[in-house]
């Protein structure tokens, strides 16, 4: 993170300081700008800035039940091996997650085994494009449009990733992004965003956002307290002008660990043939000697990841889905390594990184 912020300054830095010397730190014009230009980035009407990811899928579906569009108690079906916040968004609005498999060969949400879940009960259908993959949306899509379903999007890893020629953000009813530093847009803290070409959801959102107010100490909705401040959308603004730069970046490096790592025992992601269905928020690989294979980077000096360790249904926050056969989720997060992906990383750390797993010997 040190790295990618430097890459902006000094700009960085005049706009921190130009921010805290303004005197004007909520609901001003960077808020606003920030909104503006990040819809139209992604291709829909409306943005509605909030406090960080978690809090924009949680008050699409609070909106979504004080609009009477959904009940509580609807059925909302998410994928199995997303991270926790996709399903602790539908539960905090008091909806019920059902937990889908997802294809292997893409880590997203099974449109076939989607449908196979679709009940009485169902009403939305959350998709997750992990780890910055763009999801079959036109197949998820179908199932929705017969189904009479909302479509919301977790686009907490997927800013800037197209599919056939449309943004994430842009390919359902509404969708959530985080900002979270470690994102492909990042800010200096926690900040997150609403995109939505629906302008009754996005006022709704707005204000269940600011205590359900709809004008000062005027509260006709139960809302939360979750603002996107000044500083981080002045941050943000700043590095919008360069995500598509520093996503095309990233692909550079994915496509050099996909041409140099050779190892037998490990699984590289599928290429999309569209190179912009993908954004390598996380360069993902999978091994069943995962533990062996982290142990040998770290002596190489490479080090690793897992995203994530443990399944949302093996959580003891989720002790009720328990009791659910999941085989795909839970190999994928047994089998997980995340390599080093930063669109700042030179030609030779990634050719040290490509030579450390090729070296690897069980």
């Amino acid at each position: 993170m040190k790295r990618i912020n430097e890459s902006f300054e000094p700009e960085l830095s005049a706009t921190v300081a130009e921010t805290a010397r303004s005197g004007w730190y909520l609901f001003g014009e960077r808020v606003h700008g920030f909104e503006r230009d990040f819809a139209r980035y992604c291709g829909v009407e409306h943005c509605v800035g909030v406090g960080n990811g978690l809090d924009a899928l949680t008050l699409i579906f609070m909106a979504y039940v004080s609009m009477g569009r959904l009940q509580k108690g609807d059925e909302v079906i998410v994928p199995a091996n997303t991270y926790i916040a996709s399903i602790l968004a539908v539960m905090r609005a008091g909806l019920k997650p059902v937990l889908c498999e997802p294809e292997w060969e893409t880590c997203n949400i099974d449109p076939a085994r989607m449908e196979e879940l679709v009940s009485e009960r169902t009403k939305a259908i959350m998709v997750v494009h992990l780890y910055g993959r763009a999801c079959r949306m036109d197949e998820v899509g179908d199932v929705a449009r017969r189904r009479g379903l909302l479509v919301v999007e977790d686009c907490a890893q997927s800013h800037g990733a197209c599919y056939k020629g449309k943004k994430t953000g842009a390919l359902g009813d509404a969708a959530g992004f985080s900002f979270y530093p470690g994102k492909n847009l990042g800010a200096l803290g926690d900040a997150g965003a609403v995109t939505t070409d629906d302008g009754a959801l996005a006022e709704r959102v707005r204000m269940l956002a600011n205590y359900g107010s709809s004008a000062k100490y005027v509260h006709p909705y139960v809302g939360i307290n979750s603002r996107l401040d000044e500083l981080q959308a002045a941050v943000l603004h700043l590095k919008l002008s360069r995500l598509d730069e520093d996503n095309a970046r990233r692909r550079d490096v994915a496509h050099r660990y996909m041409e140099g790592i050779r190892h037998p025992a490990v699984v590289l992601p599928r290429m999309e043939e569209d190179e912009e269905a993908h954004v390598f928020h996380i360069f993902t690989i999978f091994t069943p000697r995962r533990e062996a294979l982290q142990q040998h980077l770290a002596a190489h000096g490479v080090q690793s990841l897992v995203h994530y360790p443990i399944p949302p249904h093996r959580q003891g926050a989720l002790a009720g889905y328990a009791g659910l056969s999941l085989p795909l989720t839970e190999r994928i997060h047994r089998e997980e390594v995340s390599l080093p992906m930063s669109p700042l990383l030179t030609a030779g750390e990634v050719g040290a990184v490509i030579e450390a797993v090729n070296t690897f010997c069980e």
